[in-house]
Order: structure tokens, then sequence, then C-alpha cells
């Protein structure tokens, strides 16, 4: 009986090993899904997802792929970063000061709730049909993320300790630099994991519904052919766009609050 005991434990060992990571079992298992319902409906709208993969390496052989996509990547890395810099400069004002809380807080919240595309023929006139379109509405989707979350990161602060810093005649650059950031870093991370995804969906918006350009200009076209199988191609890049994103602002993190305990981390990338 030890000797069984003793073995079946080591195979439990060596499954534990062997076993997938969750998400790369669910990826598998969407992808198995996405096959078998392809293959047995036999719809031109829904094509199994081999037939995507095989489209999506002729699309990069034709070179259409790489020379749209370096567009849309070049428009997301200028909206984005402008949305971070001016939405930790907003939120950190209104996370400091109740006066500028007050005077923005409305326009902020009101934003929040209104459909960004609803600004398009503003966007459209201001900027017309170049890339300064799609840079603006990236930067329209993903700002009022980095202000909200930067405005409550800024507020993380446990009073005890400001009051103490405060107590022994810490000024307030001091306060914000030594506690204030430092302790917003974390819930700060965690708004860039929420409008990082989002500013890739503000930049396939703008190519396909305002300036029809970069990978929207292959969406738009190939939906006016019913072509769906290039569609879905398409959506497959956007797909890793938005998870390498979220990657980045994970790597980031890591590299930020290495100081922090794990389990803090894994609960402030939580929220």
């Amino acid at each position: 009986m030890t000797t069984l005991r003793r073995r079946l434990a080591l195979l439990v060992v060596r499954g534990r090993r062997l076993s997938m990571p969750p998400t790369l079992t669910a990826l598998l298992a969407a992808v198995l899904a996405w096959e078998l319902v392809g293959q047995v409906a036999q719809v031109s709208f829904f094509p199994p997802i081999s037939a995507v993969v095989v489209r999506l390496v002729e699309l990069i052989a034709e070179g259409s792929i790489l020379p749209n996509l370096a567009g849309s990547l070049r428009n997301l890395a200028i909206g984005f970063s402008i949305a971070s810099v001016a939405g930790v400069t907003i939120g950190v004002l209104m996370g400091l000061s109740w006066r500028v809380e007050a005077a923005l807080d409305m326009y902020v919240y009101a934003l929040l709730t209104t459909p960004s595309l609803i600004f398009a023929p503003v966007f459209f006139t201001i900027f017309g049909l170049g890339q300064e379109v799609v840079i603006a509405l990236i930067v329209l989707y993903s700002i009022l993320y980095v202000i909200v979350g930067t405005m409550t990161a800024i507020r993380s602060a446990p009073a005890p300790v400001v009051e103490m810093a405060r107590s022994y005649g810490a000024n307030r650059w001091q306060i914000f630099v030594r506690i204030r950031l430092p302790a917003a870093i974390p819930l700060l991370m965690a708004a860039f994991l929420v409008a990082a995804p989002i500013a890739v969906k503000g930049m396939i918006n703008g190519e396909m519904f305002i300036a029809v350009f970069g990978l929207g200009e292959i969406v738009t076209r190939a939906g006016g052919r019913f072509d769906a199988t290039t569609v879905l191609a398409v959506l497959l890049i956007v797909i890793v766009l938005a998870f390498a994103s979220i990657e980045i602002v994970r790597a980031v993190d890591r590299r930020l609050t290495g100081w922090l305990p794990p389990t803090a981390r894994a609960q402030s990338m939580r929220r």
C-alpha cells in the first residue's frame, strides 16, 4: 500500500508539472470551439479559424498587413502617449485639490457615459481625414480612464502616514513625492491596464468609421465585399495588439512595483 501511495503521489506531482496554465487552456478551448463550429455550420459569415489563419498569411504575403499595421501602431503610440501624460496630469491635480475635482469631475464622468464616436463629426471638422482624427479619438477613448484611475490612486495613500509626515514638517511636495506617489503606483498601473486595450479599440474604430486607412481600411473594404474571412483575420491582429498592450503594462507594473509583496501586486491589478 505504501508503494502504491508513493506512485500515485508521483503521478499527481507529474500531472501538475505537465498541466497547462489556465490562460493557455482557455485559449486552446476557444480555438477548438471556433474551428468546430465553423466546420459544422459551414456559413460564410463564420468561417473556421483555420481558414482565417490561412487568409491572414495571404494578406501578409500580399503586403497588405504590415504597412497598414505600422501606420496603426504609430497612431496608437502617439495617441496613448498623449492620453497618458495629459490624463496623469489632470488626475493628479484632481486627486490633490478638491477645487479642481469640483470643477472637472462632472465633465469627466459625463464623457465617460457618452459614446466617444458621437464626437466623430467634431473631430472630422477640426482635423479632416488625416491621422490626426484617429489620434484624437484614441486620446478621447483612453484619457478618461487614466484620469479617474490616477485621481483614485493619488488618494490611496494612508491618511495616518500623511498626517505623521506633516507633523514632522514635510511640505506638500515632499508628501507627494515620498508618500502619495509611491502609494499610487499600483492603482495607477491598474488604470493603464484598463486604458491600454481601450486605446486599441479607439484606434480601430477611428480607422473604420472616420478616416479609412490602416487596419480599419482593410476591415471596411472587406466588410463591403461581405468577406468575413478577411475581417476576422484582421480581428485576430487587433486582439493580439490588445493583449500585447496589456502585457506591456504588466511588465512596467512589475518593474515599478517590485518592492511590493506578490499578494499586494495581485490585489492591485484586480481592482
